[in-house]
């Protein structure tokens, strides 16, 4: 127990609590006209003024309840045990001031472990405060405890929750992370091997042809200067909140396999291209056929009734568009970025790469995830030569 207690008291705040949001506000709004209203037609309170005034005028601390926990919930404390004790008064009797129970939970949803603590006592504090001046009889002294603990409580669940689903997220994160410096591994070990492979040729033609052996140095010299682009862009993927400038292994050539996977009673794919495929560099291929194979692996799973699965990659200058839509139920559990791991992860990587990716359904059926990628990445490889524009389409693997 000592032990669990001191976890407690040094667990730190939530990061980045939001300050005020757009409902923080509307809840303001609803609350003053419904405060004043029950305050003027209610016939049985005993200090109306003074109760309204009281209800109102502590309705600022909602708005800090998330950033100063502690103190918005102390203030009504305070205020309600000094009033109690010298008047012997109740001005919590609105039905509206039940808003309190919001600053109730605050500390232990977004307090610190210490903050948590101090208000758990200031709360059995204003029960026993309640309790002495008579507001609170002694037999509903354990049904006003039940109703504190259940609050606060329920901070904290939201709190560990939270908690854990950003510690999956997390992890999500990690692994693509992980992906993409195993793709920069390989790509890194390919230019060494073929250094390697230009060293020998020079060494091997350097006394009957000093020529070729120059240009083995050239070649040598730019991929040792890609070698070092690439390993910068390991370190960047590594490490946390870098953007990552380039992943390797352009896999566009595969994309054509995913037309080639419908099943017998699945949906058809149909894959189209746009656009010159020869100048697109190895991280934006690399990307484009993970997101469009993550995409049409997710309408598998969730379009239902879905007929086909339209995949369009379009190349221009600037930008790589990949736009995976199907005609499903639009609103059969279909996953969101926010809620669905896979679209986590192809987020991720459009976002290592200076991309966006989003997904939500379209306004008759189905549903469409189209991502954005910038066309920048490692200089072309040498030999490399741009194929022709061109416009290709295949259905279920056929061209």
């Amino acid at each position: 127990m000592p032990g669990f207690l001191r976890s407690i008291w040094s667990e730190p705040r939530p990061p980045d609590p939001p300050c005020r949001v757009w409902h923080d506000w509307v809840l303001v709004g609803l609350l003053v006209p419904a405060i004043v209203l029950e305050g003027l037609l209610r016939d049985d309170l005993q200090h109306r003024p003074l109760s309204m005034i009281f209800a109102l005028a502590l309705l600022p601390t909602l708005l800090m309840r998330r950033t100063h926990p502690l103190l918005a919930l102390a203030v009504p404390i305070v205020l309600t045990g000094l009033i109690q004790l010298t008047i012997g008064a109740d001005l919590s009797e609105l039905t509206a001031s039940a808003y309190v129970l919001l600053l109730l939970h605050a500390p232990a949803r977004w307090g610190s472990g210490r903050e948590a603590l101090a208000a758990l006592g200031l709360m059995v504090l204003a029960v026993l405060t309640a309790t002495v001046s008579g507001v609170i009889a002694p037999g509903d002294v354990l049904g006003a405890f039940s109703a504190v603990f259940a609050v606060f409580a329920l901070g904290a669940t939201f709190r560990f929750l939270t908690r854990a689903r950003m510690r999956e997220l997390d992890q999500v994160k990690l692994l693509e992370r992980e992906q993409l410096a195993r793709d920069l591994h390989d790509t890194v070990a390919h230019h060494v091997s073929a250094m390697a492979i230009r060293a020998q040729a020079g060494i091997a033609t350097a006394t009957t042809d000093p020529g070729a052996a120059v240009d083995a140095l050239r070649v040598i010299e730019a991929e040792a200067s890609r070698t070092l682009a690439e390993m910068r862009a390991m370190v960047r993927v590594l490490r946390r909140d870098q953007v990552a400038e380039r992943t390797p292994n352009a896999r566009l050539a595969d994309l054509e396999q995913l037309a080639g996977r419908s099943s017998g009673t699945g949906p058809v794919v149909v894959l189209e291209i746009d656009g010159d495929l020869g100048g697109v560099p190895p991280s934006v291929g690399a990307a484009v056929y993970r997101i469009a194979q993550e995409s049409v692996t997710n309408a598998r799973r969730h379009a239902r009734h879905a007929t086909r699965i339209d995949v369009r990659v379009t190349v221009d200058d600037t930008s790589v568009r990949v736009k995976v839509s199907d005609d499903g139920d639009s609103t059969a559990g279909r996953p969101v970025i926010s809620s669905g791991y896979g679209l986590l992860g192809m987020a991720e990587r459009a976002d290592l790469l200076g991309g966006t990716c989003e997904a939500g359904p379209n306004p008759g059926r189905g549903w469409t995830v189209t991502a954005v990628l910038p066309r920048s990445g490692p200089q072309a490889e040498l030999g490399r030569r741009p194929a022709a524009s061109r416009t290709e389409r295949w259905a279920g693997g056929q061209a």
